[in-house]
């Protein structure tokens, strides 16, 4: 049971410590998955960025994945054959509910980089950061679009994964590092004291705090 993602990110921290010579560069999936992040970018003296990916939840069940589409031009989509297949969904209502959370993704595109260029992820090491791993639809899906950047490494790293799910992405990540595999594994939620919604408010002021750290000051 972690406390909180601060909490989270402050123990999976210490497990990746021995990354912090390959001055790694630390993408979270946000919301929840910054607090965690945040916490080991600071740990590895890592700039700090966000990978914006977005769950297509079904329409009667947006908390069931059909699918996921991550930033990118083009985007990166996945599809949820199972799932589609078993709600019936169509192709048109598939197209409309990624274009919903493309729309959300350039919302937060501007909300928490604004004019800013993502973080340069070519032949670097990169560690791509959530607050747990459920179904691994988001992840994998920004696994994806990352690797069509070329980064020299790509880890995956959670406080809490579904074992099924983590087996899934270690055939496409480089390496997954989780601290908790239960077998038991009603919602990532259930692994946390504190497992708050986290608002666009906490997101913005990680990423600004962790800029400000990597600012050199004055001579």
């Amino acid at each position: 049971m972690f406390v909180d993602r601060r909490d989270a990110g402050r123990r999976l921290a210490a497990a990746l410590a021995d990354l912090k010579d390959e001055a790694p560069v630390v993408l979270a999936l946000p919301r929840g998955g910054v607090p965690v992040a945040a916490e080991i970018a600071a740990a590895l003296e890592a700039p700090l960025d966000v990978l914006i990916v977005r769950k297509i939840g079904l329409p009667d069940q947006p908390e069931l994945a059909m699918g996921a589409v991550a930033e990118g031009d083009p985007p990166i989509v996945l599809r949820n054959e199972d799932v589609i297949q078993a709600a019936r969904i169509d192709a048109a209502t598939f197209r409309a509910a990624c274009a919903d959370e493309q729309a959300e993704i350039a919302r937060r595109q501007a909300r928490y980089r604004g004019d800013r260029p993502p973080a340069t992820i070519a032949g670097r090491t990169v560690i791509l950061v959530d607050d747990g791993l459920a179904t691994g639809a988001t992840a994998r899906a920004g696994v994806r679009a990352l690797r069509r950047d070329g980064p020299a490494r790509l880890v995956l790293a959670v406080p809490v994964g579904a074992p099924d799910s983590l087996a899934a992405l270690s055939e496409e990540a480089d390496a997954v590092v989780c601290l908790e595999t239960p077998a038991w594994f009603p919602a990532i939620g259930a692994f946390y004291e504190d497992f708050h919604q986290v608002p666009d408010a906490e997101v913005l002021t990680a990423l600004a705090g962790r800029r400000a750290a990597e600012r050199p000051g004055p001579d």
